[in-house]
């Protein structure tokens, strides 16, 4: 996260005193190779007066950069407090987080999202790979090492209220 004074970006604009470089980043967006340019906004830091940087240890915050992210802190593995934390389930007893290996076809949200009925109860998860046209029905319940894969073009659907193990 960052936090900014608004008026100290005012500033620098005006002065035109923000000169962020462009940082070329190669993709291939639906099989099209594409080149998106970006800036990194953390590195504007150098151009503020009296800036300060706080380390926030990755326990206190869950960035959600893939849809293997998503998966994680949509699933059992956090729960939600009454004062809206969002906070580790006791009953894992595993102190790090599953490894979660998904697909190209989980890649987009959308997609990812139209492959689960529901998300499954990951408590007891220690890895995940997932491979090919998988569905993932409601209820299911993923523990210990977990691989599973599609054969090519054969659809995979998890029936409602599976539990694979290992």
């Amino acid at each position: 996260n960052l936090w900014v004074n608004l008026s100290a970006i005012k500033r620098l604009v005006e002065a035109d005193a923000l000169k962020m470089e462009i940082i070329p980043n190669p993709k291939e967006v639906d099989g099209v190779k594409v080149l998106q340019l970006e800036t990194a906004a953390g590195a504007a830091i150098k151009f503020f007066d009296r800036a300060i940087g706080a380390n926030v240890p990755r326990s206190r915050f869950l960035p959600v950069k893939a849809t293997s992210d998503l998966l994680l802190v949509q699933s059992d593995l956090y729960t939600l407090t009454d004062e809206g934390y969002v906070i580790r389930n006791p009953a894992r007893s595993n102190p790090s987080n599953p490894s979660i290996e998904l697909g190209p076809e989980f890649k987009k949200v959308a997609n990812f999202l139209g492959r689960f009925k529901s998300i499954p109860s990951i408590i007891d998860l220690d890895s995940l790979k997932v491979t090919g046209d998988v569905w993932f029905g409601s209820g299911v319940t993923l523990k210990g090492k977990v691989t599973i894969a599609a054969k090519s073009g054969v659809k995979l659907e998890i029936p409602d209220g599976a539990v694979i193990a290992n």
